[in-house]
């Protein structure tokens, strides 16, 4: 496996979970200890949204493990050949003996304390989702899915009993706190899942000069942690392609480098 593939696996299984235990009715999946060193998994394909290569990460790592079995994954739930959703995996839990139905969440969020109610604050980058809408989506319409008529008719064609299975959550995030923030925190949820910081333009022109070199990277790129070797832009050639994605409204994630060699990634938000 290449460098680059074999990264994709090590962010992954790295990312904390966004908490731990039992979250308003979501239980984590409990991830399976996995020897990074001994992965012998396939290539993913660089040409398919983030989403779907973490999907074949966490695929690939749990086939990995001695602990489960892959029983299914993607599995498409229709009426009338209308689509209701995916079923995203369904496992063997070979320790418990027992079978278990995983939703996978691979989120940015950034956290905004302007929101008054914490369970809101947890946003995309771009304004377009949050952390509350897709925990009440899981919820109220992922889960219940396997439980309708046209979801658990599809199971038994499986030989799966919808009744049986354990319902559980492997849900990872990256979170970027507004700069100068004092004494983040979130909890109940994971503060590990702190990854940088978030801004406005205007802070950002301030900001980057404690940095002398810059790199926006693809989005199958951002669970990554920035490297030396990348090739990084000063800020004249840097600012060009950063302005245009702003006035695009998209929220760029920016890698920065600092003159002794220090590296942070921070979102910097068109919508301030």
């Amino acid at each position: 496996m290449n460098p680059e593939n074999l990264s994709k696996f090590v962010t992954f299984f790295k990312t904390p979970p966004l908490w731990y235990g039992n979250y308003d009715g979501l239980e984590q999946f409990d991830f399976p200890e996995i020897d990074l060193q001994d992965l012998k998994i396939d290539s993913i394909p660089e040409n398919i949204r983030l989403g779907h290569q973490m999907e074949r990460v966490f695929l690939q790592l749990v086939e990995h493990s001695p602990r489960y079995r892959v029983l299914a994954y993607n599995i498409p739930i229709r009426k009338d050949k209308i689509s209701l959703g995916e079923i995203d995996f369904i496992l063997k839990d070979l320790e418990e003996n027992k079978m278990l139905h995983v939703e996978l969440t691979y989120k940015f969020y950034i956290l905004d304390p302007t929101v008054a109610n914490p369970i809101h604050q947890l946003i995309g980058p771009n304004k377009r989702d949050t952390f509350y809408d897709k925990k009440e989506k899981i919820k109220h319409q992922q889960i219940p899915l396997l439980h309708s008529q046209e979801g658990s008719t599809v199971l038994r064609d499986m030989n799966i009993d919808h009744e049986s299975l354990d319902h559980k959550v492997c849900f990872k995030a990256q979170v970027f706190l507004p700069l100068g923030l004092q004494n983040p925190s979130f909890l109940p949820l994971n503060n590990s899942c702190f990854a940088g910081y978030w801004m406005s333009q205007e802070t950002f022109s301030t900001f980057r000069r404690n940095f002398s070199l810059f790199y926006i990277p693809y989005k199958k790129q951002w669970p990554e942690s920035p490297t030396s070797d990348l090739h990084w832009n000063s800020y004249q050639d840097f600012k060009i392609d950063l302005d245009s994605r702003l006035a695009n409204k998209n929220s760029p994630m920016v890698w920065l480098k600092k003159f002794n060699g220090e590296l942070l990634k921070v979102f910097v938000v068109w919508w301030l």
